[in-house]
């Protein structure tokens, strides 16, 4: 396909710092997404966050998310959609500018206004995409914590689409570690995971299986936390 935005009418903004919300081309990308992409129709959509190695796809944590998803799931029949930072963005395309230039991390971000801003941001863009893609999944899952998980769920209250949230909360609440930056810490332990893996296995009415981890991608897992 072409490029979401051509290389000569890319704006000479950065995309390494706390504006990136607001820059011309990741609201111009995001506008694509939801006003001119054709998503697939599958059994499941699974929200994931982005993370901080590009593309998506090659990073530990989504690796670590793959291994879980796609051992219960065939590929023909799961919908992968990045959401976060990157606004929302379908997996197939994120090898695309801007989703593999930006730099900056919104979990990292300690301005309310930014913050607050994102959270209103990105919970439109996930009620439209929902209303936008209303009959293409049967099943919907988002797997996210922190500003991410708060803006699922204010986009959430736009809408009366289903999607079953992962982690649960009281799991949240074992994890919590309070001496660190990121509390919850990342969402490729073990627990989170099982979390994860178990609401897959409900909406499929299969019985739960229980997950291992892959010490290479839980441990110093630096992609969208600093544990």
């Amino acid at each position: 396909m072409p490029p979401i935005i051509p290389e000569n009418e890319r704006s000479d903004e950065p995309l390494d710092t706390e504006r990136l919300i607001y820059h011309p081309d990741m609201i111009r990308a995001n506008e694509w997404v939801l006003n001119e992409y054709e998503a697939p129709t599958r059994k499941f959509c699974i929200f994931v966050p982005c993370s901080m190695r590009k593309p998506y796809h090659t990073s530990p944590s989504h690796r670590m998310y793959d291994r879980i998803i796609f051992d219960l799931l065939k590929p023909e029949d799961v919908h992968i959609v990045v959401f976060g930072t990157c606004g929302v963005t379908p997996r197939e395309i994120d090898n695309e500018y801007p989703f593999t230039d930006y730099k900056f991390m919104m979990g990292k971000c300690n301005v309310a206004k930014i913050k607050r801003d994102f959270i209103n941001m990105e919970s439109k863009r996930i009620a439209t995409y929902l209303e936008k893609t209303r009959d293409n999944y049967s099943h919907r899952i988002a797997y996210c914590t922190g500003d991410f998980r708060k803006a699922m769920l204010k986009g959430l209250e736009k809408t009366d689409i289903e999607v079953d949230i992962a982690p649960r909360q009281k799991t949240m609440e074992e994890h919590i570690r309070p001496n660190k930056r990121f509390i919850y810490g990342s969402l490729s332990q073990k627990g989170y995971l099982q979390d994860l893996s178990d609401a897959i296995t409900a909406k499929l009415d299969i019985e739960k299986r229980v997950v291992g981890i892959d010490p290479g991608c839980s441990e110093n897992d630096n992609d969208w936390y600093l544990l």
